[in-house]
């Protein structure tokens, strides 16, 4: 039986494999805070980044199930005299599959790192992001093609609050956290962080608290740790979050190929058999795959830049292969 032992290198943040209700192998490696000289543990919170987008796209679908939006409901029907730029025709389900052509306040194809138009501290709320949000062109037309769009999820997490008249941060907590039983899961202020929350940290060794929205939105600024992620993953797939219909939604292969073979659903990118949630921004890695068959998740969080997706797939194909002996 293969050994399972991660690839660790330049890494700081914690490395996990679960299988159901066993610890295959956890790795907490490098400081959660440099200045106090605390480690990085087992339970320690960490940025998600873009693996936000995931519970985005659930606490979206949930609203769906209970009949509060559709996917056909189109943008303009909640956004009113809002962001005019985004076409007539956008619904909810072209934002949620990347497939809306709307402009992007932060657009990857041109540069993922680049600095925000608005100062970060501006930044409290999901009703803050709109002056960040306006003016964008659309750059295709509603259905066309896939184009990862980051403001994409801003707008659903604006049309959520508009459509049940509640924080997009609390929604998610009730329909998602709660559901699922992850309690060190949240969207804490970045210059307010719990105890136990790993502080991003830049390549010049800066922190990224200059660098991000101090409170994050449908497409970033969730904080967990990995056996929450690993509840998640269970949660989701049992039922216990959204109806099993939403979740054939969710996982639905949507663009059978996104980039570099990987194809996506709403909110989920889709890699073979295995589900999988990816983040990556200033001071943030974030990547959790989790396979149905063998209920085993693999997740790695960092608090430093560092190349992470390639090796956690790594450890999942080594991970799947091996035997759990159960707890006597």
């Amino acid at each position: 039986m293969p050994d399972v032992v991660p690839d660790l290198a330049d890494f700081s943040g914690v490395v996990s494999a679960r299988r159901g209700d066993h610890v295959i192998g956890e790795w907490a490696v490098g400081l959660a805070d440099r200045t106090a000289g605390a480690p990085n543990t087992p339970q320690t919170r960490f940025g998600l980044a873009s693996g936000t987008k995931t519970f985005t796209a659930l606490a979206t679908l949930s609203l769906v199930g209970d009949g509060l939006l559709r996917r056909d409901t189109r943008a303009r029907e909640i956004l009113g005299d809002d962001l005019p730029l985004i076409a007539d025709d956008v619904t909810v389900d072209h934002l949620l599959t990347h497939t809306s052509g709307i402009g992007d306040y932060l657009d990857e194809e041109i540069d993922a790192m680049a600095p925000l138009s608005v100062p970060v501290q501006q930044l409290d709320s999901t009703p803050a992001y709109l002056p960040m949000l306006d003016g964008l062109p659309t750059k295709f037309s509603a259905g066309e093609r896939f184009s990862y769009c980051n403001g994409g999820y801003v707008v659903l997490a604006i049309i959520a609050e508009r459509a049940t008249g509640i924080s997009f941060a609390d929604l998610v907590r009730t329909r998602v956290f709660e559901p699922a039983a992850m309690a060190a899961s949240g969207f804490p202020r970045s210059d307010l962080l719990p105890p136990g929350t790993a502080t991003g940290y830049k390549e010049d060794g800066r922190t990224n608290v200059f660098e991000l929205p101090v409170v994050g939105s449908g497409d970033g600024g969730a904080h967990s740790t990995v056996g929450d992620l690993h509840r998640f993953w269970q949660a989701l797939l049992a039922g216990r979050i959204v109806d099993r219909s939403l979740v054939g939604l969710l996982t639905q292969r949507v663009t059978a190929d996104a980039g570099d073979g990987l194809g996506y659903g709403r909110g989920v990118w889709l890699d073979d058999d295995d589900l999988v949630m990816v983040g990556g921004d200033h001071g943030v890695v974030a990547v959790s795959r989790h396979h149905p068959p063998t209920s085993t998740t693999v997740t790695g969080l960092a608090n430093v830049e560092v190349p992470t997706f390639a090796r956690i797939r790594d450890l999942m194909s080594v991970a799947k292969r091996v035997g759990v002996v159960p707890a006597q």
